[in-house]
Parts: structure tokens; sequence; C-alpha cells
């Protein structure tokens, strides 16, 4: 086997990986046709039909449904406003509390803040990096109002088990399925499965429009409040119908034409832009089996994978050597990759100084809860030693790149030891 990069040989990977274009002459050409129109944007902030936005927004709207089989489809400005309209529509306030994961984008622990509830964080599964659904079941008490599941890098977390806990307890199943259009577990898309799915359209997103969100849900009342929380829908409580609609707070969380006229777009190709990630991702996973200590991602029966993120696990006292020095080497033979993700949330200052809206604490005020380090051992393990993450959505990488980037991997992990004797000396 040659010497490693990092030691002198050379690179298996001597030129970057291309960047993933998913944009097109179809994107441009829908854009095009919005600007000629004139009509950018056509949401109107009083009752009546352009109180729910202009053709393009309502057109997008009806491929998702479609799509994805739901009876509600409400787009957003991104999935951060999807997040926070769904908390305001399943009715949290201060004190409640909700279950997140500590594993994953900030937005998802701050949208039930914003109205005064107690994000409670809980473990997660290792090989999935979802919710644990038993780590859920401890942490619930009589002041859980909700779950906020994550299908973290776009594998779906274990979605029929959560939504059953919920139903027993009579709490809500938000999902934050940014990371995984079209993942499915048992022939039902990831997103779906809760009472209020929300999917990203981020321009680094399997679909994108630049910047956007959709909501989904099969609960008419539930549609209606995250329609009325997009468009400033204080206004519109009275003209609604809906008498219990009366104490709420809207903001401008609107699409405009042209994001939903490329959404439109994005989403008619959206099998094509999944699967290559997709590709990519399991042809990974299957190349660098049977390493000692390197674990590569999962994929759960009756679940299907969609590969945001291809995350392996380093489990350092097998492998021999810890991840940074792996990195290091890793990033020598020109695997283009990251360690870590993010840190778990509860040691974010905002935790651990238990300040968030206005100078006294609030809404911290109201819980006894502690964000101490230790309280999830197995996202703090994950996160600090062993998760190397390549992102498939970014890169365009066809099998020969992609055999290249399995032998990098096989080369620095069959040298391993040769590594950690060369950094000890």
């Amino acid at each position: 086997m040659d010497k490693l990069a990092l030691l002198g040989g050379k690179p298996v990977l001597d030129q970057p990986l291309p960047r993933y274009q998913s944009v097109g002459k179809e994107e441009a050409e829908a854009v095009a046709r919005v600007i000629e129109s004139g009509c950018l944007s056509a949401f109107y902030g009083s009752w009546g039909d352009e109180f729910l936005g202009g053709p393009q927004v309502k057109a997008f709207e009806q491929a998702w449904r479609d799509r994805f089989r739901v009876k509600h489809a409400v787009s957003v400005n991104s999935a951060t406003s999807g997040l926070f309209a769904a908390m305001g529509a399943i009715g949290i306030g201060p004190g409640d509390e909700v279950i997140v994961s500590p594993y994953t984008m900030s937005a998802t622990a701050m949208a039930p803040l914003a109205y005064g509830g107690i994000p409670v964080f809980a473990d997660i599964e290792p090989d999935t990096f979802c919710l644990d659904p038993d780590a859920v079941r401890k942490a619930i008490t009589p002041r859980t109002r909700a779950i906020v599941v994550t299908n973290l890098f776009g594998h779906p977390a274990a979605l029929t088990e959560l939504m059953s806990i919920a139903r027993e307890r009579g709490i809500k199943l938000v999902e934050d399925n940014a990371q995984g259009p079209l993942a499915m577990e048992q022939g039902r898309y990831a997103g779906t499965i809760g009472h209020i799915g929300v999917f990203s359209l981020n321009y680094h997103k399997h679909i994108h429009t630049g910047e956007g969100g959709m909501c989904v849900t099969n609960d008419d009342e539930l549609a209606l409040r995250m329609q009325l929380i997009r468009n400033h829908g204080e206004n519109c409580t009275e003209a609604s119908g809906v008498a219990s609609l009366a104490n709420l707070v809207g903001c401008n969380y609107r699409m405009t034409e042209l994001s939903a006229a490329v959404g439109i777009e994005q989403l008619r190709r959206s099998d094509l832009h999944v699967g290559m990630r997709e590709r990519i991702g399991q042809r990974l996973a299957d190349g660098l089996q049977g390493l000692e200590g390197l674990v590569p991602p999962m994929t759960r029966a009756g679940c299907r994978h969609v590969y945001y993120v291809w995350a392996a696990r380093l489990e350092e006292d097998k492998a021999g050597v810890p991840r940074s020095l792996f990195s290091k080497a890793l990033s020598a033979e020109g695997f283009p990759h990251f360690t870590a993700y993010v840190r778990p949330l509860y040691l974010l200052p905002l935790f651990q100084k238990r300040i968030a809206l206005g100078a006294s604490g609030f809404p911290f005020t109201l819980t006894d809860i502690k964000y101490e380090k230790g309280m999830c051992p197995v996202v703090e393990r994950i996160w600090e030693k062993e998760l190397i993450g390549f992102e498939t959505c970014m890169h365009a990488a066809d099998d020969r790149q992609v055999d290249l980037l399995i032998e990098a991997v096989r080369k620095v992990h069959g040298q391993r030891q040769e590594l950690a004797r060369s950094a000890a000396s």
C-alpha cells in the first residue's frame, strides 16, 4: 500500500470533488416567467384569497401535497420559520416542556423557547443519531406538551414508535425533517408520520429554493393555525371563523413567487436529486464495511436513508488511533469531511447561563431543569470522539470518484498503527 500522504506519500484524490449543481435551465426559465409576470409575491395580510399567497406558492403547495401524500402543505420562508409556526400551531406556551434532540440545528430547540416553552433534551441512538425512544419516555413529565424529533442526516428516527408514545401521552409529535426528504419508514414518508412535519428548502438541501421550507399536516386546524402564523394572522382570526384562534400572534414567514417557482422545478426532479445522494452514501457505506473500529452508516430495517450526510463513527479504542489524527490523515488523502457536527445544544451559552428572553432568565425561571454536561452521554461521546461526516449534498461524485473516497479511507485505516506510531514519535 502506498505511503500515507500525511507522511510524505501521494494522496488518493489529487483534485477536489466538484460541487453538486441541482439548479438548471428549468429553474431559470421558471424564474424568468415569474419576473415577466411582474408578480414576485402575492401575499396580502388580510383575509381573502391572497391571504394564502399567489399562483406559484399555491401550485408548489399542491405539488408538495401530491408528492408526499398529505392533506395540507404550508410553505414558509425557512424551515426555522416552519418550526416556529409549528410550535405556535400546537399551542406551546410558557412553562410547557418540549422534548428535543441535543444533536441538531439550534433552531429545533429555539422554536419552543420563542413561546416560553422549555426544551428538554433526550439522548440519541448511536446508530441513527436520532432521538432514542427510551430516553424520550424517561424525559416525559406532566408538563410535557410535545416531542420535536429530528430525522438527522437523512435517516428516519423511530417515528412510528415515537408517534405511539405521543398518542399514549396526549402530546404532539413534530418532525424536523429538514435533512430527510423522501426518506421513509415502513412505506411512509418521513415528515408525514407526526402531527406536523417541517422540511427545509435551504440551498444545501436535497431540494431547495435558496431559502425556504414546507410544513405538512393532515390536521385541518393545525394547517390553518400555521397559515395564520405565517401571515400576520392576528388580523384575521375573526374572519377565519375559528374562535379558538383569538389569541394567535402572527409573523411574516411567507415564501415568494420566485422561490415557489424554483421549488416546483426542484420537486419535479426530486427523485433524481435525492437518488444521487442516496447512491453516493450507500456506495460509501457498502465499500467501508468490515473495518475494525470504523462503523459506517446503517439503515434500519424498513427504512430508506437519503444520506444528507454520510455519517460514520470511529471507535478510538478499537481503531487504535484518535479521531483527530485519523481525520488529519483523511484530509491529506483528499477526502473532504468534517468531524463532530454540532455541539450538544444544552452546552450552548444560552442554556448554560439560563438566559433566553430578556435579562431575567425567562423562560428558565419557570423550571428547575439543569442543563449539565453528562446529561446525554451518547451524544457527547459521538460529538467528542466518534463522528466523521461526508456531505453528500455538497459534492457531485461518479462511481469512480466514490471508489477513490473508499480507497482513501481504507488506506488510512490500513496504516493507522503506523500513523499512531509516527504521531507518538
